[in-house]
């Protein structure tokens, strides 16, 4: 088949110059994506010579190049002027950053904490302008909530308020569903989903008015199903769905709504070992007699180092978290899903499109490998029904949720 001649070297310099010219003109986020897309965007151009006809090619590269290189511009920002943002859980982690962050920036921030002398609200108290200001509240406490909405409707009178950061999160258990009690499903719904929900609401007709924003950290654990993260994750799977549902009905009043989905980073809750350690033992001091004899105390020993692995490979600059929640609260047009972190296209990549046991392969190779119960071990003797079998791990005192952070 006779091919098309393909554009000289001087137009491929024009053409070179003004496709510069619009890289510019994006403002683009110059580092690795940038560097990646150029490179994939090259390799396709070479595919396309030698595959289609010039037209044909040029049509499949400019929408490629024009698709890759929007997602990589930034939004256009809006002034931060006279804002003020609600931001929950700021006593460490990506609240408190973000709060410093927004304080520099010219917002009044008003950041909620658990307690109003722990040492990430007295380093806020330190660090930050006088507009900041701190509110003790409890997501799990009707009053708390109740309490907030009224300090927040005092201190935005004037401004009104912009944006709401729902950072807050909870998570007390690591453990397969059938070992976790039911009460760590319920205490990480009050924090996650129902905590969240209630203040979000009550804070609806002060963002409706100033056609505002909601911005929500989850977690990737909302979508995929990480191993021994069933409650943390059936919370804020609850909570994703229900922003996608605020964004269509809010989308009339100007309320645009964004999920922030991080990797793993390395919080002052992810690097606390010992509280890991303190969970794990009162797990295991709960589980009713038939089911530790099913998994065997090795089996809960092996996921719990399995986990404290993973943490070890967090991530210790919080920046890429903080920025998208700015980018959420500035950007003229936010996305509705971030993704900070590394590998986090990768793995959602996996997770949409590859087959189901290999999606399962890569969470078990990149979280927790697997490790057969002792029950399924070859020489053990085939599990028995018991009366134990009926109780759930519930029962058991001294399951108590943790506050949130």
């Amino acid at each position: 088949m006779e091919r098309w001649p393909w554009p000289s070297g001087g137009a491929w310099l024009l053409v070179a110059a003004r496709a510069l010219l619009q890289l510019l003109r994006a403002d683009l986020r110059l580092g690795r994506p940038l560097l990646a897309t150029l490179a994939l965007l090259a390799a396709l151009d070479w595919l396309c010579q030698r595959l289609l006809p010039p037209p044909a090619a040029l049509a499949v590269l400019a929408a490629a190049g024009w698709i890759a290189l929007s997602r990589l511009a930034r939004s256009p920002r809006l002034p931060v002027a006279t804002r003020a943002v609600l931001i929950t859980g700021c006593d460490s982690g990506f609240g408190k950053e973000t709060a410093k962050k927004l304080d520099a920036m010219g917002f009044t921030v008003l950041a909620t904490v658990l307690e109003l002398d722990s040492p990430g609200a007295l380093e806020l108290r330190a660090c930050c302008s006088p507009r900041l200001r701190l509110l003790q509240m409890d997501l799990t406490k009707p009053a708390d909530i109740s309490r907030a909405l009224e300090f927040t409707k005092t201190h935005t009178t004037s401004t009104g308020l912009w944006g709401l950061v729902n950072n807050a999160g909870h998570n007390d258990v690591v453990a397969d569903v059938e070992l976790s009690p039911v009460a760590t499903f319920r205490s990480c719904m009050e924090v996650n989903f129902f905590g969240a929900l209630e203040l979000t609401k009550g804070l609806l007709p002060l963002l409706r008015r100033s056609k505002g924003r909601i911005v929500t950290v989850g977690s990737p654990a909302g979508d995929m199903p990480y191993p021994c993260l069933a409650a943390y994750g059936t919370s804020k799977a609850a909570m994703a769905l229900l922003m996608d549902t605020f964004s269509c009905e809010l989308l009339p009043w100007g309320v645009k709504v964004s999920v922030i989905q991080p990797g793993c980073f390395k919080t002052e809750s992810v690097l606390n070992v010992g509280n890991w350690e303190r969970r794990k033992q009162l797990l295991l001091a709960n589980l009713p007699r038939e089911l530790l004899q099913a998994y065997g105390e090795d089996y809960i020993e092996h996921f719990h180092g399995q986990f404290l692995h993973s943490l070890r490979l967090a991530l210790p600059d919080l920046s890429p978290v903080v920025d998208a929640i700015t980018d959420a609260l500035l950007a003229a047009q936010p996305r509705r899903r971030y993704y900070p972190g590394h590998g986090m296209g990768l793995m959602y990549f996996i997770h949409y499109y590859l087959p189901e046991g290999l999606r399962r392969r890569f969470l078990q190779t990149f979280f927790i490998s697997p490790c057969l119960p002792r029950a399924l071990r070859p020489g053990q003797p085939s599990p028995t029904p018991s009366q134990d079998a009926a109780q759930d791990p519930d029962s058991s005192p001294g399951t108590s949720p943790t506050a949130a952070r």
